[in-house]
């Protein structure tokens, strides 16, 4: 008669306090600990510090979370948080949620990601930093992150490192990270009709007085203390043409109410129609530096011979065609490009801001059965495509093994890819490799402060 062993690990109770040695960052925006030998992942520290915590999830033997209440050592990073209703003074089922590194020094936060990054590239992607001969990699990060000018907002971070594979490339400016969200959801809770962000990493309603990531037009219009009863969330979008605006989603109804009006983005000196309700970058200046961004990283192609402006484009998750405006600012006018998104309205906003370009089409179509025509198309076409560039922006679960390898099959020259998510990207960038496709260009931008998020633009070239 066998019985199992009993668990080595002590048991860990939801709502117990224990004491943490914090010893690094992990992607979601937790810090990881271990207790007697069980990874804890904790909110609200930073690495290298010694905190109290309550343990919140125990359900998994492998780990528990946690949220700290108390810093016993501090780093020297860490500083009173920018929004003071997700304060560590506040219990932490009442810290609102949205700012996850507000307590952070904005150069740590962005060396944290910078390390988020690296890991996610190695472990997804096979691909791992080069630091200098001699050098430490925490010390190669943390040498990546300097200031640009250019970010009047504040909080645009860079990172460089000259050898590839395992580069990356950011750019930032030396303001706090404040007063930079132009859209922001707010919800509504439905017995108290009270509204305001959900609490970290919960579905509770917080009322807030302030919301200090957003800009100046969305705190005028922020409704922090009505009650509205019969709703279910508040978006609040303020353009770059200073006309703020709320948009209400109805209790059992579908849509937002003024979501499909039209308003008016500027991006450098060049115009865009966007819907209201549909998606745009939320750093008032993260337009501009991700369509500067994706110009050079075509600008770069095209002047090593690589990029074929005639070839069968694609800007695949489009959107209001803003990345493929910037393909056609680098290519010229002579630009054949395909911009496919799921969203007609969106699409229908891509078709008027590309429609100087001749040889732009703008598609509503999902981009797997897209992409699944293409495989099916004639020789010719095939060539065409596989002369050309894949530009892609999928949403943050990434774009997936299957598109991915509907990508490699086309066999394009190049694939340009903009991503919100670095453990996405990492996972279709080792899809990509093992294709056979070389990772030239890593460039990664802090266009969320004080929070865990950040984009990445990677370049990727047939080899």
């Amino acid at each position: 008669m066998s019985s199992r062993a009993p668990s080595a690990r002590p048991s860990l109770e939801i709502g117990e306090t224990i004491e943490l040695e914090v010893t690094g960052i992990a992607h979601g925006g937790v810090s990881v600990a271990r207790h007697d030998g069980r990874v804890v992942f904790v909110a609200d520290a930073v690495p290298g510090e010694s905190v109290r915590a309550r343990v919140t999830d125990a359900k998994k033997k492998s780990f528990a979370r946690a949220t700290t209440v108390e810093v016993l050592e501090a780093s020297r990073d860490r500083r009173p948080h920018v929004w003071a209703e997700a304060d560590l003074a506040r219990d932490p089922e009442d810290r609102a949620g949205g700012a996850e590194f507000g307590h952070i020094a904005l150069e740590r936060q962005r060396t944290l990601k910078a390390e988020v990054l690296a890991d996610a590239m190695r472990r997804f992607g096979g691909v791992r930093l080069a630091a200098e001969e001699g050098e430490d990699l925490a010390d190669a990060l943390s040498e990546l992150v300097e200031p640009a000018p250019g970010d009047a907002a504040g909080g645009l971070a860079g990172v460089h490192h000259a050898s590839a594979p395992g580069l990356a490339d950011t750019h930032h400016a030396s303001a706090p990270g404040l007063g930079y969200r132009t859209r922001v959801r707010l919800h509504v809770d439905p017995r108290t009709g009270a509204v305001g962000p959900y609490a970290a990493r919960s579905r509770r309603v917080i009322t807030v007085d302030s919301l200090p990531l957003a800009t100046p037009g969305i705190n005028q219009i922020a409704p922090l203390h009505d009650l509205m009863p019969g709703v279910d969330a508040v978006d609040l979008v303020a353009p770059a043409a200073d006309d703020p605006r709320m948009l209400l989603t109805l209790s059992g109804e579908k849509g937002r109410a003024g979501e499909h009006d039209a308003i008016r983005e500027l991006v450098e000196d060049r115009g865009f129609v966007v819907r209201a309700g549909g998606f745009w970058q939320v750093h008032r200046e993260a337009p501009a530096v991700l369509f500067t961004a994706v110009r050079d990283a075509i600008s770069d192609l095209a002047d090593d011979g690589r990029f074929d402006p005639a070839a069968a484009n694609l800007d695949l998750y489009g959107g209001a065609g803003l990345l493929a405006a910037a393909m056609a600012e680098a290519a010229g006018p002579g630009l054949r490009v395909t911009t496919v998104e799921t969203d007609a309205g969106a699409t229908d906003d891509a078709a008027e801001n590309l429609s100087e370009l001749v040889g732009a089409l703008a598609l509503t179509a999902r981009v797997d059965r897209h992409l699944a025509e293409l495989l099916r198309a004639a020789a010719p076409v095939r060539e065409r495509l596989r002369r050309g560039t894949v530009l892609l922006d999928p949403p943050r679960s990434g774009a997936g093994g299957a598109v991915m390898g509907q990508i490699a099959e086309l066999s394009p020259a190049g694939v340009v890819y903009v991503a919100c998510d670095p453990v996405a990207l990492a996972r279709d960038t080792g899809t990509l490799r093992d294709a056979g496709y070389e990772l030239t260009s890593l460039r990664a931008f802090d266009i969320f402060p004080h929070t865990h998020h950040f984009e990445t633009l990677a370049v990727f070239q047939r080899t």
